[in-house]
């Protein structure tokens, strides 16, 4: 993580990709945002789908 402004955290991988991800506890990203933090990160909807769940 880069950085945090509000509810928003500014991640940076170390390959140069990055995005923001708004931290709403009680919201759940749409598939719209979810479309372009994949984007960003250069991830693909099957990737994602194999990456271990965090909690």
């Amino acid at each position: 993580m880069v950085r945090i402004r509000g509810s928003h955290h500014f991640l940076r991988h170390e390959d140069g990709r990055s995005t923001v991800v708004p931290a709403h506890s009680s919201e759940t990203i749409g598939p719209g945002l979810l479309h372009k933090i994949l984007l960003d990160c250069q991830v693909t909807v099957p990737e994602l789908v194999t990456l271990p769940q965090m909690r």
